[in-house]
């Protein structure tokens, strides 16, 4: 059997630090990674990060066409699972309402049609992950199979405490694994 193909989303929330680790920890673990990374990412952290930790490249912009088949297109309909770490509140909105303005969004809207499994892990401050706006967008994501791990619990990175942190990497890892082994069961 092929390695498990992973589009790893990435948006610029502060804990993208912890989605390099994961993307680290995926490709050690036999996953086959492709980042996908969302301009605000790119403000906190370099796309040449993750090309070296996944060895493939990094999809930033819909505008750099390779082939013939929007490269999109092409990622989601090889993939096996899609991942969003960390997933802010501006990507869990767009993806809930189907706006495709970047190559993430375009991506997930594109692989949501596949019917694979797609894993989100939020992280943002305590009161936007607690606001109706965010509550109801993730009651309709669940409702849509969407899976998600997280948030945590804890110290945030803008001094408060409380619900919104991205959960550590072993445990998306652990969330991802079996995912799957849903797809390839033993």
């Amino acid at each position: 059997m092929s390695k498990k193909k992973i589009i790893l989303g990435v948006t610029g929330g502060i804990a993208v630090y912890k989605a390099a680790d994961l993307c680290s920890k995926l490709t050690a673990n036999g996953f086959d990674v492709y980042p996908v990374m969302t301009e605000n990412a790119l403000k906190l952290i370099s796309a040449k990060i993750f090309l070296t930790l996944s060895r493939n490249p990094v999809m930033t912009s819909l505008w750099e066409e390779k082939e013939w088949k929007p490269e999109h297109v092409a990622l989601a309909e090889e993939a096996d699972l899609m991942v969003v770490a960390p997933c802010t509140a501006n990507f869990i909105g767009k993806f809930t309402y189907g706006i495709a303005d970047d190559a993430l969004s375009t991506t997930a809207l594109t692989f949501a049609g596949t019917g694979k499994k797609i894993l989100l892990a939020p992280a943002m401050n305590n009161n936007m992950w607690a606001s109706p706006a965010v509550m109801e967008n993730c009651r309709i994501l669940r409702e849509r199979k969407v899976e998600f791990v997280g948030p945590a619990e804890g110290s945030l990175a803008c001094g408060t405490k409380g619900a919104g942190r991205m959960s550590e990497v072993p445990e998306i890892l652990e969330k991802i694994k079996l995912l799957a082994e849903d797809i390839y069961p033993c």
